[in-house]
């Protein structure tokens, strides 16, 4: 696992946000950082999906498609996301899996706030080499803390990093859980509830089971056009089994939102777009 590669995904979620900012939501959705922590051969797509021209090769094609998708996916996505952190926001912020995570560089929310970003080794190595020089955190410190979810005590690094756990914290986990096993979001589960005080708050986005979804990426990988087809899913959950999951550990849901209601919630055009259905976003907190 300490070989493994950065996540592609990570920056397949990156190119979405940087092709659908400034141009969803009525103008309330952007994300100006995001195409910063592009390669240039990576910003290539995004560019094509801004200006609605595909391109004429099969694997360019696969490439495009699949950043157009993201970016209609990740508006909801974030704009709830954001949303759910500025009602929350404290002295401390920890980002689960944060990969190419832009909201410490991008919210002025964030100004009294510490943020931790946890996430493989790998993938925080590429992310601080992205980074442009001299890029200034809006956040008041940004914590790269190095942790592969397979094998390593979260609330260990977590203590090595200055994380207090006596201090209300909001927890940000988006677009990990799927990647990870049942028994692995088991043990995040309880690693977080272990170190949430009242007044924190866990916001988490996952995927329910979903037939359409689970073809879709059978045939990408199939046919090769998926640039994360190496990254698989490995858990579902329906709201039930996590809320079920939370309960356990002390966490009660307080919402949980498909994005196709997102995206109705946030005007987006949502005709057509029922696989947006499995993506969830849900928030629970411990009692008061």
């Amino acid at each position: 696992m300490s070989e493994r590669m950065a996540s592609r995904t990570a920056v397949l979620v990156c190119q979405g946000r940087a092709a659908a900012s400034g141009r969803a939501a009525e103008g309330r959705f952007a994300d100006p950082v995001a195409e910063q922590l592009l390669r240039a051969e990576e910003r290539v797509p995004v560019g094509q999906v801004r200006a609605g021209t595909p391109p004429a090769g099969w694997k360019e094609r696969a490439v495009y498609e699949s950043v157009r998708a993201c970016a209609e996916v990740v508006v909801a996505r974030t704009l709830a996301i954001d949303e759910a952190l500025r009602a929350r926001v404290g002295n401390q912020l920890v980002i689960l899996g944060a990969g190419l995570d832009t909201r410490a560089w991008r919210m002025s929310e964030l100004a009294g706030s510490d943020v931790w970003e946890v996430d493989h080794p790998a993938s925080q190595r590429d992310k601080q080499s992205r980074l442009p020089a001299g890029s200034a955190a809006l956040a008041r410190s940004v914590r790269f803390t190095p942790v592969d979810f397979a094998v390593d005590d979260l609330g260990t690094a977590l203590d090595a990093a200055g994380h207090d756990p006596s201090v209300p914290t909001t927890w940000l986990w988006e677009g990990v859980v799927p990647y990870l096993t049942r028994d692995e979001v088991r043990a995040t589960v309880a690693a977080v509830a272990a170190r949430t005080v009242p007044g924190s708050a866990l916001v988490v986005n996952y995927q329910a089971p979903s037939a359409r979804a689970a073809a879709g990426r059978l045939l990408a990988r199939v046919l090769g056009s998926s640039i994360t087809s190496g990254e698989p899913w490995r858990s579902l959950w329906r709201p039930q089994q996590l809320a079920v999951l939370l309960a356990e550990h002390g966490l009660r849901v307080v919402s949980d939102d498909d994005l196709l209601d997102l995206a109705r919630i946030h005007g987006l055009p949502a005709r057509g777009r029922t696989s947006l259905r499995s993506g969830h976003v849900a928030v629970a907190e411990p009692p008061r």
